[in-house]
């Protein structure tokens, strides 16, 4: 047999490197809206520069955060939305960093998929620009990968990576004791967590993305669904500063409130939780009575409509809330710290699943 002598190129291999230099001219303008003190160049270089000096910081502690959407993205991603998950993934690293008093500086993100379709990564990464807008960011770079053979076709994969800063004597949590209040503010949906059993309710119930949401008239199933994480770091940037009274805060992810209010909790203290003080947001309901679901699984799969916990002294609960609420949150009280006698979160109540 002869040699075969055709020649072969990456395109042929599944890796298209002009879809690649098409997107990042895409983005450039994009990562040019997000610009603020600090950054150094734009897009194109191997690594991001950011002088900190101009920032304004005495003597600053640097914070970092990644993490990703979940599985949230193949609801973007069989429904054909694109356009908020990269807010999603923004919201899933500064919220971090707020937690513990930091304020994001600059934000990178990771794009990997089996081929590049240009103009889906572009709304993803508008998303993910207007999510550093919102968080006072700087889009200063990123990744983005073509995996033929990893990925399937149609499926990406997005991370994010961001780093803050706060002053020494300002890091979050301290001095939380007995008697403090527990403050909620609201969450805007399912925010980014959780999303294998939302699928696997919807699956269930044999339900398509584009059929009305059950529980929100005028939206689509999935556009409901992907309601974007809420970006929380301008109020509470705002509340820490001026009232000077927060003293912990805790960004209720995967877990719920179980498992993320007990990482800023001292030894020998307890979070005492008055559920029906939450404005339960109609999502969950729909997602207990469909699943169904019971209450305990809700509250340790979602944040049930707390999408941060802030804590602070009882006599500066309700100038914190005013403050909160002028800036466009809803916040509520929801409970006290105690002495920790058996689990250190202690449910009181119920959730308002039926009211809905």
């Amino acid at each position: 047999m002869g040699e075969d002598r055709t020649t072969l190129s990456y395109r042929q291999a599944g890796v298209d490197i002009d879809a690649g230099a098409a997107l990042v001219d895409r983005i450039k303008p994009l990562a040019a809206s997000t610009q603020r003190a600090g950054v150094m160049g734009g897009l194109g270089g191997f690594g991001a520069l950011f002088d900190l000096k101009q920032t304004g910081y005495r003597d600053p502690v640097l914070v970092a955060a990644t993490d990703g959407v979940g599985t949230k993205l193949k609801i973007a991603i069989e429904s054909g939305h694109h356009d908020t998950v990269g807010i999603d993934l923004v919201a899933m690293c500064v919220n971090d960093l707020i937690v513990q008093g930091a304020e994001p500086l600059f934000f990178l993100d990771y794009f990997a998929s089996g081929a590049l379709s240009v103009e889906e990564a572009a709304s993803v990464v508008a998303g993910i620009a207007e999510g550093c807008r919102q968080a006072g960011a700087a889009l200063v770079g990123g990744e983005t990968a073509e995996l033929p053979g990893l990925y399937a076709a149609g499926d990406y994969d997005l991370a994010g990576f961001s780093v803050g800063a706060v002053e020494r004597e300002e890091i979050l949590p301290h001095a939380v004791k007995e008697g403090d209040v527990v403050i909620g503010v609201a969450a805007s949906g399912v925010h980014s967590n959780g999303f294998s059993l939302v699928r696997r309710v919807v699956e269930k119930n044999g339900l398509a993305w584009d059929v009305p949401a059950p529980f929100e008239p005028g939206r689509s199933l999935a556009e409901a669904l992907l309601e974007p994480t809420r970006i929380y770091v301008r109020p509470l940037l705002s509340a820490i500063r001026e009232t000077g009274a927060i003293k912990a805060l805790a960004h209720i992810t995967g877990g719920g409130l179980p498992e993320n209010l007990p990482r800023v909790l001292p030894d020998g203290q307890a979070a005492r939780i008055h559920l029906d003080e939450i404005p339960l947001p109609p999502v969950f309901p729909w997602l207990a009575k469909s699943g169904p679901i019971e209450e305990a699984e809700l509250l340790r799969t979602f944040n049930c409509g707390v999408g941060m916990v802030v804590i602070a002294e009882a006599d500066a609960a309700e100038r914190i809330m005013a403050h909160l609420t002028a800036a466009g949150e809803k916040a509520f009280r929801l409970g006290e710290i105690e002495p920790r006698e058996d689990s250190s979160v202690v449910f009181e109540g119920k959730l308002a699943l039926d009211e809905k």
